[in-house]
């Protein structure tokens, strides 16, 4: 699934489009730890979260994060929103709880090509 496939899905709001939108989702990721996240958010991940934040972008970018996904209700912060913008990383949200959002994405995937 690509970028473009889970924001055409409509099940989670776009609150930024970045410029990767052909970029395959190849997991989802959940955690809330910047520091965790930075070591062992793997490429190409959907990034599941509730960290609003500039450090967020910063960690999502240095991961190399397909997207982020914000959950549980979270949004960016203004100067959040502004960077994602500015580096175009595409930052999506739900009201959903994090393992939920990140289990919609998990079944979207094909599991034959799944890299767990």
């Amino acid at each position: 699934m690509t970028v473009r496939e889970l924001i055409d899905s409509n099940l989670f709001e776009v609150i930024n489009t970045g410029e990767a939108l052909d970029r395959e989702i190849k997991k989802p990721f959940c955690c809330d730890l910047l520091s965790i996240a930075m070591g062992r958010a793997a490429e190409g991940c959907a990034w599941v979260t509730v960290m609003g934040n500039v450090n967020t972008l910063a960690v999502a970018s240095l991961a190399d994060a397909a997207c982020v996904v914000m959950a549980e209700g979270t949004a960016l912060d203004e100067a959040a929103v502004k960077k994602a913008a500015d580096q175009e990383i595409t930052v999506l949200k739900t009201e959903l709880p994090i393992f939920e959002a990140a289990l919609l994405i998990y079944q979207r995937l094909p599991h034959d090509e799944l890299n767990l």
